[in-house]
């Protein structure tokens, strides 16, 4: 049985949609438009939008007043722009974001003194567009042999820095071998892969489908340079390859006696023709008699997948009559009524109909379905978003743009937040620096993220980690820069340690060693503080080297010996607090953080055997302060000088009360 084979990314790319479609939506708003050069390489299509008013330049001059010029998917050189702008010409900007990524590398490069290699087709546009942005030293090639020419002609030498790109739609073959040629010769080479994903795709689908198959159909305009190399791709593989623009131009003949056929297209080649060239091949029969079919899918889901996805038609704008917590009301301009449910107004369920909007709004829909009979017409908002959301998202991606949105829900494995109407999942590992942070506490709170995925069923990933690191590492680059002995911070204990604990100084953390938490001696931190506690807390030393600063807490007013410094002095008497034995003597606790040792010499009026004899822990005693060294933070007390003071006071007052007693007058009886 015969059967065809229908490339999966046959037909518009992401950048010539894109392209169309601006100037599609540019005619439906009524505006007159003009394009610089045709807006694709299909000449078919081209002709169709000159039917309907749009006008081809080559330059901004030519533009009228009342026309808006789009600049098409292959980009242009900024001195273009420029003189757009100069001039006050209104124009959309349809360049592809692969191309433009492109024009923000050698931008860049030329202005930091780096010689800027194209590997593409120099009378390209793209390659034009792509030089317009060179600001220094610039060379194009297409071959390896090209390369090594302009090396061996001394345009440019092997030690020069350079920065290397190649134009969206090179070959890939010969793009490795460039490349593996230029690793060979340079140390300093930037070299980025600037194919695009969708030219790779198709010409790595190409030699697969052209390896199996009898015959192969390239599909699109003999001037589309992606087109030219899927048709060198298939050619290399089967030697029974077509390249046509349309179906008109197809000989089925030619394979007659293939059984396997496959049909590839160019990135600029509209649905519309591809469904025509299968039509022409279901019309064929095999000797048998047997239509073509398709490996995996019937015929006419085949041609249906080559179909455009959005329909212009189905667009309407709708003035807001009513609104209800489940629906809105709308009047499109037509006999029918429109009704938008809440579930077709957004695809976020935190909003709600009577806060987003209210009567008089304009609002753009798409017709879902038509109830003559009832003459109700069902619309949705979230789809038209989502259809002029997607446009940006995929930019986005390709630009590596940083969003940033509210988390609107949590969600196993992840947290969801929207843009531009559409959910964009961002799973835990990528929603925070670390999986222990709790994700409920994201809710509802801004989030800055890029888009890193977009897999089947258009399911969009996202990621904030990345975001996150460089905001860290800014962070803390900057905080480095800037500290100083002395800084004061207000910070949060984050961990603790069995020697301090660890304060965070808002992304940079710094330690409290366990002797710095209080005056007094402590066995652990957590006698002080706790995670979560917040410390006003000031530099005491930084390592830059290690990445390291200890902190200090203890406050120089709290300061125990600046305390007993200001109350006492030698001389006093003050009741203390045993705290501690030695063999040596006593330790007493005079006020808290200052102890001072009653020897053993000065506890009795008598020799001891041990301090253990006379007192024990926890006594509470009278002592006299009789020596201070304040440098050396060490107060010696003695109970002995109070006994041997008590002892002489009684000595004094039996001396004086005798005195007195001699002194005293006779008596009449003597």
């Amino acid at each position: 049985m015969k059967k065809i084979i229908l490339a999966e990314t046959a037909g518009f790319c992401f950048g010539v949609n894109r392209a169309v479609e601006m100037v599609e939506q540019l005619l439906s708003e009524g505006k007159k438009v003009a394009t610089l050069g045709p807006i694709i390489h299909n000449p078919q299509l081209v002709l169709d939008l000159e039917k309907r008013g749009v006008r081809i330049v080559s330059s901004p001059e030519e533009v009228k007043e009342d026309e808006v010029l789009v600049l098409r998917s292959h980009g242009v050189a900024k001195s273009v722009t420029d003189r757009a702008d100069e001039l006050k010409v209104r124009f959309a900007d349809a360049t592809c974001p692969f191309v433009a990524k492109i024009h923000k590398i050698v931008s860049k490069a030329g202005k930091s003194g780096r010689t800027v290699l194209i590997a593409g087709d120099a009378q390209h546009k793209e390659v034009e567009g792509i030089i317009g942005h060179v600001t220094g030293k610039c060379f194009v090639f297409d071959t390896p042999e090209k390369l090594e020419d302009l090396i061996a002609s001394g345009q440019i030498s092997a030690d020069e820095p350079v920065s290397v790109v190649s134009q969206t739609t090179f070959n890939q073959e010969l793009w490795k071998k460039c490349q593996f040629f230029l690793k060979k010769l340079y140390t300093n080479a930037i070299i980025f892969d600037t194919i695009c994903n969708a030219t790779s795709k198709r010409q790595e689908e190409a030699y697969d489908l052209a390896s199996k198959c009898d015959a192969m159909i390239v599909v699109g305009g003999r001037h589309s340079s992606n087109t030219c190399k899927l048709y060198d791709v298939c050619k290399s593989r089967c030697a029974n390859t077509v390249h046509i623009e349309t179906a008109h131009e197809l000989d089925v003949t030619l394979f007659a006696d293939s059984n396997l056929v496959g049909v590839v297209a160019g990135a600029s080649t509209p649905s519309g023709i591809i469904k025509e060239v299968l039509n022409t091949m279901q019309d064929t029969k095999n000797p048998v008699g047997q239509d073509i079919i398709n490996d995996e899918m019937t015929f006419e889901e085949m041609l249906n997948a080559t179909e455009s996805s959005s329909n212009t038609d189905q667009k309407v704008k709708g003035i807001v009559l009513a609104v209800s917590p489940t629906e809105i009301q709308v009047d499109i301009g037509r006999k029918h009524t429109g009704y938008v449910t809440e579930s077709e107004f957004s695809n976020d369920p935190s909003i709600k109909l009577t806060e987003a909007v209210k009567v008089g709004d304009e609002l753009d829909l798409i017709i879902m379905r038509t109830n003559d009979q009832e003459g109700t017409v069902m619309l949705s908002k979230k789809r038209f978003d989502a259809i002029a959301g997607w446009d940006k998202v995929l930019t986005a991606k390709e630009n590596e743009e940083v969003i940033e949105s509210v988390v609107s829900d949590v969600v196993k494995g992840g947290v969801v937040a929207f843009y531009e109407g559409i959910r964009v999942f961002i799973p835990a590992s990528q929603a925070t620096l670390s999986r222990t942070e709790d994700l409920e506490t994201l809710k509802g709170q801004p989030i800055k993220f890029r888009i890193i995925e977009i897999g089947q069923r258009r399911r969009v990933i996202g990621s904030a980690k990345a975001i996150l690191r460089a905001e860290k590492s800014e962070a803390e680059e900057k905080f480095w820069s800037s500290i100083a002995v002395g800084d004061k911070f207000s910070g949060t204990v984050k961990s603790i340690t069995g020697y301090g604990a660890f304060v965070d100084l808002g992304g940079v953390d710094g330690m409290v060693h366990i002797s710095e938490l209080s005056w007094e001696r402590i066995k652990h931190p957590s006698e002080v503080v706790k995670v979560g506690d917040v410390l006003d807390v000031y530099v005491k030393a930084i390592d830059q080297e290690k990445k390291k600063i200890s902190l200090g807490y203890k406050k120089a007013d709290e300061n125990p010996w600046e305390i007993f410094k200001s109350k006492y002095t030698v001389g006093d008497v003050v009741n203390v607090k045993i705290v501690s034995m030695t063999t040596y003597g006593a330790f007493a606790r005079i006020i808290a953080g200052v102890d001072g040792l009653i020897h053993i010499s000065q506890i009795a009026d008598r020799r001891i055997e041990k301090p253990a004899d006379e007192l024990k822990v926890g006594q509470e005693v009278d002592a006299k302060i009789v020596d201070i060294d304040l440098d050396k933070k060490r107060v010696s007390l003695s109970i002995r000088a109070l006994i041997e003071k008590a002892e002489e006071v009684a000595e004094e007052a039996v001396e004086e009360t005798a005195e007195a007693a001699d002194e005293a007058p006779a008596s009449d009886e003597e």
